[in-house]
């Protein structure tokens, strides 16, 4: 390759990030740093590497969009019957990145997964715009279509079926990953890195341990 890939770098200096300064809960502390991305303007500040392992222990990895938080995880959307949900139904675990490089931050998460309740689903499927309505039923996520024009004219014989009301398809809905490990990245110069993690505590399932990792 004519490209000189190993040239490329740039040292991290903006901010630093002690055990002192993080909050006793790994949730606070995304919030306070999601919060600040937002204010920074960072471009997709939600979007997030979602990765799972399927029966056969291949992994496999994907940008999806952040909708929701709470003190017991974070909740994503899709369709369950897509390369990712049938995964999910095999491995009931998966690993989230956040980065946000104006920031030179990153935050990694891995836990459980499993669907939020059908109530949560239909609010949040109710909220989406109509035309994304209707790309959910006209989209069998991960399947083979002949071409773009398959999805154009299955979303306008939808849209003719559920002209105002419509309802959310039973193989669509979201999931909550309910961490165990979360690690909050802070970029430093001369790559000597702050890293963070918070551990879950097995005794009370509420606390949380924080370590500072070697980068």
């Amino acid at each position: 390759m004519s490209l000189n890939l190993q040239s490329i770098r740039q040292d991290y200096a903006k901010q630093t990030l002690s055990i002192k300064e993080c909050a006793i809960s790994p949730f606070n502390q995304f919030e306070l740093w999601l919060k600040q991305a937002i204010d920074a303007k960072v471009n997709e500040p939600t979007a997030m590497n979602v990765a799972t392992v399927d029966q056969n222990g291949m992994p496999t990895a994907r940008i999806v969009l952040l909708k929701e938080m709470s003190q017991e995880g974070f909740i994503f959307y899709t369709n369950y019957e897509s390369r990712k949900g049938l995964a999910i139904a095999q491995n009931p675990h998966a690993a989230l990145t956040f980065f946000w490089p104006e920031l030179e931050r990153q935050v990694r998460i891995e836990g459980s997964v499993q669907k939020v309740d059908t109530q949560v689903s239909d609010v949040y499927f109710a909220s989406r715009p109509y035309t994304s309505r209707l790309g959910a039923w006209a989209s069998h996520q991960s399947q083979e279509i002949t071409g773009h024009a398959q999805l154009i004219k299955e979303v306008a014989k939808l849209g003719i079926k559920y002209p105002l009301k419509v309802p959310r398809p039973d193989y669509w809905g979201g999931y909550i990953v309910i961490p165990d490990r979360v690690e909050f990245w802070q970029g430093r110069p001369s790559r000597l890195h702050d890293r963070i993690l918070y551990e879950k505590n097995n005794d009370s399932p509420n606390l949380w341990t924080k370590v500072r990792l070697s980068p």
